[in-house]
């Protein structure tokens, strides 16, 4: 298992930070690690919800929510012989959010994945980030 993470502090509420991560069609308007975001079912987005991902030199994905309440989410997505887990966690700190992202790699082929895309994964989620306070911040 290998896992890769960032944190950044964004000058905004938690729940509107939350709101931004959670609106996940809408990620290709503030990060160009992804082209676009497809959700695949309706409603709310919850535990079960899915979407399509395609990200610049990476296969597309179908990610599943696993876990979201008001201070998170993670998602899963599966390619042969790896899980991937993607967890958003937003910590209030004041006036200000604290957001962590990070990626973890699990599975028979996790080791592989990780030499292989370690060092694009860790710059897609500092760009991620970055985009993500950019985004919050301008209101």
């Amino acid at each position: 298992m290998r896992q890769f993470s960032t944190t950044i502090e964004i000058r905004a509420s938690r729940e509107r930070v939350l709101a931004v991560l959670c609106d996940v069609e809408r990620w290709p308007q503030w990060t160009s690690t992804t082209t676009s975001v497809l959700r695949m079912d309706s409603g709310p987005f919850a535990v079960g919800s899915k979407a399509r991902v395609l990200q610049p030199k990476l296969r597309p994905a179908i990610w599943t929510v696993t876990e979201l309440d008001e201070k998170s989410f993670t998602w899963v997505t599966r390619q042969p012989g790896v899980q991937i887990t993607a967890g958003h966690m937003v910590e209030t700190e004041g006036d200000r959010c604290r957001v962590t992202l990070s990626i973890e790699y699990s599975g028979l082929l996790s080791a592989v994945a990780a030499r292989l895309y370690g060092g694009l994964t860790q710059q897609y989620i500092e760009t991620e980030a970055r985009g993500l306070r950019d985004r919050c911040e301008a209101g």
